[in-house]
């Protein structure tokens, strides 16, 4: 049998059977599934060297010892923001409004895991989906299959092991392109968590299945005269190198103040960086961009191997490749998302313009993700924060670590809503929350008298009891009633008796 036939019918048993278990959890007490996930991230967190090294060896992306701490971050880093929260029966009750809230969990959660983030996106995943109640299915990415579905077994195996039902974790084995499909489309699939490329995310938007997708980011990283430049251009690069530039929150663009030119060059240089000549700007874009689309090639590569694949050397010492350039556009093909530690470097004549350019950036592939910006002026931050069309707005951090939660306050989380900007229902960084239904028990607060009701109960029982609200200067007030009032009101009432 076919490859694409045998993934697709294991997809729709995978599903099934997750189906089938997460019945059965659906009636486990929040004490029974803390301790489940609780067993997961310890997991988890133990295996995250070997995990790291699993993915580095298949993908031949990124860097082994960034890939550690992404599976530290989606598994400890996760379960501390998450342990307390309630996720199962009643969540909130508002004794005032005699309101009560009640979790839900949605069924099974489909997952879609990209190849640039292959175990620590499955664990976080996992983790999150189990925590409110649900069950999930794995699709790996086909570059990424064993290291995803290691990280997978090490989830459910710690997960029966704590008590949850044979089967609530599963995972496609074999996938491919058209297992993801079947997996999107299955009847029980209850919602889609799909992180990769737009042409996947897309998919999932189009499978007739609730999804939360996430966008691709071209973050542009400003750096405002108060800014302390030292920190700033530190912060950048490290943002720019981190797993070799796979994360979408990784920062894409350089944009300074042109008055900070000369100590921004310095610090560039102090950051081992090769600034880039005319001659191999124009190398890079025909290497990087050959097509007008990114070469898959380049993804999570050291940028002395971008260098020399695009046909000019640099020292082994080299961090990351910047590139000075002019627009933003198709015309320049390194102002889009690079996935690599390729830096586009732009100077500006003041914040103004320094805003406009980011909100050119943001537009050109990477609307309602991720902005950063390096300021000591609280002013233009929070101008920045009100006008700028990102929805992660990170202050003075790595962005590519900031946007994620790892260096600020926003929920530790690897899949990021861009909104509908960019195409999605929602700007929040993804949490079991974002995974349960929720009920509402709501009793009587304000008691609702039918005049209707009334009148025609008074009929019944031959007192005719008038169906007009009372009024002070009205013909049925305080006042007494009208000779015409009266006449009425009989014939009325002999009508009743005939």
């Amino acid at each position: 049998m076919d490859k694409d036939l045998i993934s697709i019918q294991e997809a729709r048993e995978a599903v099934r059977t997750s189906a089938a278990a997460q019945k059965l959890y659906a009636k486990f007490t929040q004490a029974q599934v803390d301790t489940i996930v609780k067993a997961m991230c310890d997991a988890g967190y133990a295996a995250a060297e070997k995990l790291a090294r699993m993915a580095v060896d298949e993908t031949k992306m990124g860097r082994y010892e960034d890939k550690i701490i992404k599976n530290q971050f989606g598994t400890k880093y996760l379960y501390d923001y998450i342990k307390d929260m309630k996720t199962i029966g009643v969540v909130e009750h508002d004794e005032k409004r005699k309101l009560y809230k009640i979790a839900s969990p949605m069924g099974v959660v489909a997952a879609i895991v990209p190849v640039t983030n292959p175990t620590s996106t499955a664990m976080y995943k996992t983790i999150i989906s189990l925590k409110s109640g649900n069950g999930i299915t794995v699709a790996p990415h086909p570059k990424a299959a064993q290291c995803t579905l290691a990280a997978v077994e090490i989830m459910r195996q710690a997960a029966e092991s704590a008590g949850a039902p044979a089967g609530l974790i599963t995972c496609v084995e074999h996938p491919t392109i058209e297992s993801t499909q079947a997996l999107m489309k299955c009847k029980e699939t209850s919602v889609i968590l799909a992180t990769g490329g737009w042409g996947i995310v897309k998919e999932a938007y189009s499978s007739g299945k609730p999804a939360y997708g996430v966008g691709a980011g071209n973050v542009p990283a400003f750096v405002e005269k108060t800014a302390d430049v030292k920190k700033a251009v530190a912060d950048i690069i490290a943002g720019k190198c981190f797993d070799n530039g796979v994360l979408c929150t990784s920062e894409q663009a350089l944009i300074a103040d042109i008055t900070l030119k000369e100590r921004v060059m310095e610090e560039l240089r102090n950051n081992r960086v090769h600034i880039c000549s005319e001659e191999e700007k124009r190398k890079l874009e025909s290497y990087m961009f050959p097509c007008g689309k990114l070469n898959g090639a380049v993804v999570g590569q050291f940028a002395t191997v971008i260098a020399e694949k695009a046909g000019f050397s640099v020292p082994a010492s080299t961090t990351a490749l910047v590139v000075p350039c002019r627009d933003v556009g198709p015309a320049e093909p390194l102002s889009a998302e690079k996935l690599s530690p390729v830096l586009a470097l732009y100077f500006v004549n003041g914040w103004e313009e320094g805003c406009d350019l980011c909100i050119r950036i943001l537009n050109y592939g990477g609307i309602g993700h991720s902005l950063a910006i390096h300021s000591s002026d609280h002013d233009i931050i929070m101008k920045f924060a009100m006008e700028k069309p990102a929805f992660r707005i990170v202050v003075n951090t790595v962005s590519t670590l900031g946007g994620v939660g790892y260096t600020t306050g926003v929920a530790p989380s690897m899949t990021l809503g861009p909104g509908t900007l960019g195409g999605a229902i929602t700007t929040d960084n993804i949490t079991p929350m974002h995974l349960i239904n929720y009920k509402r028990l709501a009793f009587e607060i304000r008691p609702y008298q039918s005049s209707f009701v009334q009148e025609q109960i008074a009929r019944s029982s031959g007192v005719v009891s008038p169906a007009v609200p009372t009024s002070p200067t009205g013909s049925y007030g305080t006042k007494g009633l009208s000779g015409k009032d009266i006449d009425r009101i009989i014939e009325e009432f002999m009508k009743t008796r005939r």
